[in-house]
């Protein structure tokens, strides 16, 4: 209970006009050869305001993970914005990270600007409860959307509805359903995916992706006989995706979110908690990715159960034949919500492409180009390169996942990182002079080297460079002609570097 009013006092105390937040639980499996790696765990969901009140914003704990461990945030700024709420905000604590959609607050009226109304009977179809979703509708109809992507595994994540905190005017607090001081906050009963990905046993072969998602654990208040949790419906709809998918994907309309009956995993399964079974309430789907495909996407609809219950234990008494494995009549009850949960798959690895003779070296020793320009290593290394040039060439620069003119490119790696290294080989252009005079050209050439004959009558250029040479007699002298890769009485001459280049420029 104290570490419960604690927390409360950081909402309070944190956020008057913050914001909310969703996150995934997901454990990504040790690295081995040829395996993939949960790269990424975009989650999007539609929730309906159950609360019977007003409310003004939304709150997802995800414990065990750091701000810089959410990429993504759903909703929007300005004009953009795609919910009442705009985006979210991270919000760090001890254990955790709160991501909060909150209501501006007007000190003039007193009031908060935004709020979700008790709902109107506005159907959403599980990912569209926003502003493009719902259109003119969504303002009335009492329900939101929310998502984020992660790239680590929260160990716990809950939901909660913010509301109007009474005794501090321009503040929220959590919803907790009563108005006895001190009353714990009430999660919203939308239960969120669990992802792993179980390696193959052999090199080569693809990874098993599991999802699974557990019921809240909601009991009524305890009797002297065991009582079972609070039971929900439960639709799964699944689809393997060529691409990797983000938040704004997992959105109605988006081929990415499968939504026919003809991709429904699951068509119905009643999840509750059973106090006689430490493995109940969980609903469990897996799926073998192949055929190139590289994210894995699920959609979850919840739904009420108001069939009967057992008034001693409160287990479920579904009615035919009693195996709880579709709604009878009167056992479907209102639309609770969704949830879209994606797991991006990759092989963590760093490919670097040499173009031109040059060596990269880096990746932990791992890189050393061109012996070993491909290697493998865990999601979240950091990862340095450093492109070597030889006499012969200057590097042009990197492209890719690397960029700019500096030999040294450092990043982390958290999937599939391919790197180019350019390097452009350098030729000698050398000047002689007949006769007394001297010549002048421009660019300057590689290494800092410049024409100015007879101070300097030789530079290195890169191959396809183009240099203009002047030739300047000495006073009362005369320019007579060019010999070599130069040619005719011009004093001016223009060439394309392709090779080492000879040249003369006569004077009498």
């Amino acid at each position: 209970m104290e570490q419960r009013r604690s927390r409360m006092g950081a909402v309070r105390t944190a956020f008057c006009g913050g914001a909310l937040g969703l996150a995934l639980l997901a454990a990504p499996a040790l690295l081995r050869a040829q395996t993939a790696t949960i790269v990424g765990y975009p989650v999007n969901f539609d929730t309906v305001n159950d609360t019977g009140e007003e409310t003004h914003g939304f709150e997802i704990e995800a414990d065990g993970i750091q701000v810089s461990d959410i990429t993504r945030i759903f909703g929007g700024s300005g004009p953009a914005c795609f919910i009442r709420y705009c985006t979210g905000a991270a919000v760090p604590f001890a254990g955790g990270v709160y991501i909060r959609w909150t209501s501006p607050w007007d000190p003039q009226t007193q009031q908060f600007t935004q709020g979700t109304p008790i709902p109107n009977g506005t159907v959403a179809s599980g990912e569209s409860c926003w502003t493009v979703g719902l259109g003119a509708r969504y303002p009335a109809a009492g329900c939101e959307h929310f998502g984020i992507s992660t790239i680590h595994s929260p160990t716990r994540v809950v939901y909660r509805w913010l509301v109007a905190d009474p005794n501090n005017p321009g503040q929220l607090t959590y919803f907790t359903g009563t108005p006895v001081p001190g009353a714990p906050p009430v999660p919203v009963a939308i239960p969120h995916p669990v992802i792993n990905v179980i390696p193959p046993a052999q090199a080569g072969a693809q990874p098993v992706v599991y999802y699974d998602v557990q019921v809240p654990e909601l009991p009524p208040p305890p009797k002297q006989v065991p009582q079972f949790g609070d039971a929900r419906w439960v639709k799964v709809f699944e689809q393997d995706v060529d691409n990797e998918v983000d938040v704004n994907d997992l959105l109605a309309g988006n081929p990415a979110v499968p939504q026919n009956d003809a991709q429904a995993e699951t068509p119905w399964k009643l999840l509750q908690t059973n106090p006689h079974s430490l493995n109940s309430g969980v609903l469990h789907n897996e799926k073998l990715l192949g055929n190139g495909k590289h994210a894995v996407v699920r959609r979850y609809e919840f739904y009420k159960y108001t069939g009967a219950f057992d008034p001693a234990s409160h287990e479920a008494l579904c009615g035919g034949v009693g195996d709880c494995s579709s709604p009878q009549p009167g056992e479907l009850g209102d639309f609770i919500g969704a949830q879209m949960a994606g797991a991006n798959l990759e092989i963590p690895a760093v490919t670097v492409t040499l173009v031109g003779k040059g060596t990269v070296t880096g990746a932990n020793n791992q890189i050393n180009c061109g012996h070993a320009c491909t290697t493998q290593v865990a999601a979240g290394t950091a990862v340095t390169l450093t492109a070597l040039t030889p006499g012969n060439a200057v590097f042009g620069g990197w492209s890719g996942d690397c960029t700019g003119l500096d030999p040294s490119c450092s990043f982390t790696v958290n999937r599939a990182t391919n790197v180019t290294a350019t390097f452009t080989q350098v030729y000698t252009l050398s000047i002689g002079r007949g006769g007394n005079g001297s010549v002048s050209g421009t660019p300057d050439g590689a290494f800092g080297t410049f024409i100015d004959c007879g101070s300097s009558c030789s530079a290195k250029f890169p191959s396809g460079a183009t240099v203009t040479l002047t030739a300047t007699p000495r006073a009362g002298g005369v320019f007579v002609n060019w010999t070599g890769a130069c040619s005719g009485t011009t004093p001016v001459c223009t060439l394309t570097i392709g090779d080492d280049t000879k040249l003369q420029a006569n004077f009498k």
